[in-house]
């Protein structure tokens, strides 16, 4: 996808690193992520969710918060209600783009920051939390062997994730300060929770109480066996799909009309990771599916493979066809079940003599209903003059474009 790498003031007016994922297409709707405690807008789960928010028409900002990733500033300095402050500074820079965030996207601590942010957003029409703490006071639990230190000090270095960060005494008594209570409950925004029961990190209590002091609309839904940073590809996929979906109900991501020779639009394809073969593809801000090869051939078997999306084409556009045929002459067709398979089959080359090998689909119509045998005769005939078969059967024009990637990560 198209993408940005823009600097904006923070609360203290140091530059802020942001990265702004942008749909190939019109932009439809913006949203703003914010990351988890000491990570970066980098983490696997942001890149993913931003992929699938963008390939939909959604613009996705997300930054490192002040002192964090490629931001500059001290972290030491920072506290929660900087971070909130943060968040409402690239709000401002959004919105100074004419695209202030529709939805508010927030990953543990992050999680816990738009919802007390949301208050000075007004543009917010949703708001999404994974793996968010009710009390932001919870992440001392990463350092809580250093508090004594650090309230006898001032400060205390402490190793997270592998990394020395520097715990100031003021960020201390500002989450254990902070309550999320009063924001939660007028959020004034549609609600989704996700959280996975196993988080070690964040229990699963803590959705259980951001849900019910949520008014609605609100959702919840479980990420089973996901690990607090949603690090596996299929956990983070799963996240980003869900959230996608609940999105285009509370946000208005109508398209604009397709270009001339795109009667229904354009279908674009995005590569999920260059590590596998998953490919994100979406229709519309409607319609989305994966597609993937099996384990057998170096996939990691999410969705169907690009032969078995041919295959569906064609079953689903026979069965139409048959349908309409069907309900013009008013035959009693109670039912249409289309079985395709796919395989390359040995073909003699009628210019050269040379064997060859062909695609041959092979089809089994399955008709239900009190059918005379000429009219299931006639809907076999029928079957043949789907567009997908005749596609197909006389072959199609493949014209191939090399666009300019200059901006594009």
């Amino acid at each position: 996808m198209p993408a940005e790498h823009i600097t904006f003031p923070g609360h203290a007016g140091t530059p802020l690193a942001a990265r702004l994922d942008l749909p190939s297409g019109p932009v439809l709707a913006t949203a703003l992520f914010a990351h988890c405690f000491t990570c970066s807008k980098d983490i696997p789960a942001a890149r993913r969710i931003a992929a699938r928010l963008a390939s939909m028409g959604i613009a996705v900002l997300r930054f490192d918060f002040t002192g964090l990733g490629h931001s500059e500033g001290e972290f030491s300095n920072t506290s929660f209600s900087s971070n909130v402050a943060d968040l409402n500074a690239a709000a401002q820079y959004l919105a100074s783009r004419d695209m202030a965030p529709d939805l508010l996207i927030g990953h543990s601590l992050g999680g816990a920051a738009v919802l007390r942010a949301r208050a000075g957003i007004p543009s917010v029409k949703g708001v999404v939390t994974l793996g968010a703490p009710f009390d932001p006071g919870h992440v001392a639990h990463n350092f809580e062997d250093a508090l004594p230190e650090i309230a006898a000090h001032g400060s205390a270095q402490v190793n997270l994730g592998g990394r020395p960060f520097t715990i100031s005494r003021e960020f201390v008594e500002d989450i254990q300060a902070e309550t999320l209570l009063p924001a939660i409950s007028e959020l004034h925004a549609a609600l989704l929770v996700l959280h996975a029961p196993q988080d070690a990190i964040v229990g699963i209590e803590n959705a259980a109480q951001i849900f019910t002091t949520a008014k609605h609309p609100k959702s919840f839904v479980t990420l089973d066996d996901a690990d607090h940073l949603i690090s596996r590809a299929q956990d983070a996929e799963y996240a980003a799909s869900v959230i996608a979906a609940w999105a285009g109900r509370y946000i208005d991501l109508a398209p604009p009309a397709p270009p001339p020779g795109a009667p229904e639009g354009v279908l674009r394809v995005t590569e999920s990771s260059p590590d596998g073969y998953l490919q994100d593809i979406q229709s519309g801000p409607d319609h989305h599916a994966y597609a993937d090869e099996p384990l057998a051939y170096g996939g990691s078997n999410l969705g169907m493979s690009p032969y078995g999306f041919v295959s569906a084409g064609l079953g689903a556009c026979t069965s139409m066809t048959l349908r309409m045929y069907a309900r013009r002459k008013g035959w009693p067709l109670l039912g249409i079940d289309v079985e395709i398979s796919h395989d390359k089959v040995h073909a003699q080359d009628a210019t050269t003599g040379n064997p060859s090998r062909i695609d041959q689909f092979t089809r089994k119509i399955y008709l239900q209903g009190d059918l005379s045998t000429d009219q299931r005769h006639r809907l076999l005939e029928i079957a043949d003059k789907c567009p997908v078969h005749r596609t197909l059967e006389h072959g199609a024009r493949v014209v191939t474009l090399l666009q300019d990637t200059s901006t594009q990560s």
